[in-house]
């Protein structure tokens, strides 16, 4: 073998030889949202694990997402495929609730149970998504599945397309969780849009305090009236209400450090790692996916919208003591959705404090998206 037919079997089984287009497109994509993640901080916790999951699912030649062989044994996988059967059999999704319920203080829609119906107002968008998915030729579960979306809620939507559309579970994942990490470009758009700075220049008064008991108490409640009507909601609003009770109980400081901590950061590597993984470039670009991406940004635009309508509607009842931006809240991303209410209320009066008054219908919003997703799993699993 001479110097010229090395260097050409060294060309020839290089990974830019087999490199395809889409796999180019996927990559640059990815590296789009590392600088989204890194530059802009767009919720890089989130979007740096995704974005590089893409970009390693689409070296050519690298097989981190490839299947074991067939006869083959299960460790004979890729190594990204070995821990994305943690997303596919709903263990992640149901592990990331349980850190987001040690990690939440229900005391705001404790103090405001009004946010309750904010929260519900803002799961508006996966039933817009629903009805135009199965308009558009989408079967009612996978409509179901890319309207849950709109709840903006990762966990919930794996958890959901896990069940009813797993051939769907990679757009739909790397749609809930990119639209998550950009709510600060998405939101504000449509919160200005539909209010009046004197909307959003409304300051609330402070809420009142919540009793320890009161806090104790409200997981139990919750979670046996959700399950007893819905008991397909059982996993999520369970894993929720524990990590919940870990942190209101006040017993077991070390079980509520390791889920709001330690847990749910490994977790949210797996899962944000192996999301992204899903998306190479060869299953990706389809006009269906791209659809489901499409239907996705839908789905969240008209949760903030009917979210922010019911906000005006109470300012309106109230005489002008809610600010309806609080409204824009009810999407149950935590504490994202909230943290750009308050932006955009003190960019309109520079004294508002709105924080506390929008995680009440933010964390509402997460009981919302799961009970939504336990409904449309009623109403269309088998």
């Amino acid at each position: 073998m001479n110097f010229i037919d090395i260097l050409k079997g060294i060309w020839e089984s290089s990974g830019l030889y087999i490199l395809t287009y889409k796999e180019g497109i996927m990559i640059i994509v990815s590296f789009v949202l590392l600088y989204l993640a890194i530059v802009k901080k767009f919720e890089p916790l989130l979007l740096l694990p995704i974005s590089f999951g893409i970009l390693l699912a689409n070296l050519p030649g690298a097989g981190l997402m490839a299947p074991p062989p067939e006869g083959g044994a299960w460790y004979q996988a890729g190594l990204l495929y070995l821990i994305y059967m943690g997303v596919k059999s709903s263990l992640f999704p149901c592990i990331i609730f349980m850190g987001i319920g040690a990690m939440t203080d229900f005391g705001p829609l404790l103090a405001n149970p009004a946010s309750l119906l904010l929260g519900a107002a803002a799961q508006l968008g996966i039933y817009v998504a629903f009805t135009l998915s199965v308009a558009l030729g989408f079967t009612p579960p996978e409509a179901a599945s890319i309207g849950i979306i709109g709840g903006a809620d990762g966990p919930t939507a794996i958890f959901l397309a896990g069940k009813l559309a797993p051939h769907l579970l990679a757009p739909i994942a790397i749609a809930a969780y990119s639209y998550m990490a950009l709510i600060p470009v998405i939101q504000p758009p449509i919160m200005r849009a539909l209010t009046t700075k004197k909307e959003r220049s409304v300051k609330m008064s402070q809420l009142r305090p919540v009793s320890k008991a009161e806090k104790i108490i409200f997981p139990i409640v919750v979670l046996v009236l959700c399950v007893f009507v819905l008991p397909s909601v059982a996993p999520l609003i369970g894993m929720l209400m524990l990590g919940n009770l870990f942190r209101e109980s006040g017993v077991v400081d070390r079980l509520s450090d390791t889920a709001q901590n330690a847990l749910i950061n490994i977790v949210t590597i797996f899962l944000g790692l192996t999301v992204g993984a899903t998306a190479a470039g060869e299953k990706f670009l389809k006009p269906k996916t791209l659809g489901i991406i499409a239907l996705g940004l839908t789905a969240f635009a008209f949760s903030t919208v009917g979210g922010l309508l019911l906000g005006k509607l109470m300012y309106l009842i109230t005489g002008g003591k809610v600010n309806p931006l609080i409204g824009s809240a009810g999407v149950s991303a935590v504490p994202m959705a909230a943290r750009v209410s308050q932006v955009e209320g003190r960019k309109a009066n520079p004294t508002n404090f709105l924080l506390m008054h929008a995680m009440g219908p933010n964390v509402a919003g997460v009981i919302g998206s799961a009970v939504a997703a336990g409904f449309l799993l009623l109403m269309f699993g088998k």
